[in-house]
């Protein structure tokens, strides 16, 4: 493969979430109703708000590492969204599949989609010194943690925003 810019490569980062949360979006609210021993039923509106916002996140923050270079905030956080959603497509993509016996939202574009980009990226964050393990450590040690907690937080919003329109 012929040497590709982090710089520019790291564009693919949203492409690919956006591909993966548009299925979620499509499916998963509908799917949520069979999924009730891990968490309740999801409506449409408030999970589509929280995509919509998660999605834009991983938009500006790959536009700031873009403009903050190697090694920066941005980009540690960009690299940690990306482990975030490496991770992602095995917990709960993948558990909830085997473990209700039914297919969950999100793991085919997880699997064949956000693997393959985000293990790229970060390799070529890695390979060409965009990122360091301490600061993707310390980013994802906030990053993560802040993605988890948003997601209710997000549900809550949209759950409200819905109520007013």
């Amino acid at each position: 493969m012929p040497h590709v810019p982090f710089e520019y490569a790291q564009w693919l980062f949203p492409l690919a979430i956006t591909i993966h949360n548009i299925e979620e979006a499509l499916r998963l609210p509908e799917w949520s109703a069979h999924a009730a021993r891990f968490h309740k039923p999801l409506g449409a509106f408030e999970f589509r708000f929280a995509v919509i916002v998660l999605t834009l996140l991983g938009y500006l923050i790959t536009l700031l590492s873009y403009l903050h270079g190697a090694n920066s905030v941005a980009t540690g956080l960009l690299c940690a969204y990306c482990l975030a959603m490496l991770l992602n497509a095995f917990v709960p993509h993948l558990a909830a599949t085997v473990a209700l016996r039914r297919y969950a939202p999100g793991l085919a574009t997880g699997l064949l989609v956000n693997v393959p980009v985000t293990a790229w990226l970060l390799h070529l964050a890695f390979a060409q010194g965009h990122v360091t393990m301490q600061l993707l450590a310390v980013s994802s040690a906030i990053m993560i943690p802040a993605l988890l907690a948003s997601i209710p937080l997000l549900f809550a919003a949209g759950r409200a925003l819905r109520k007013k329109i």
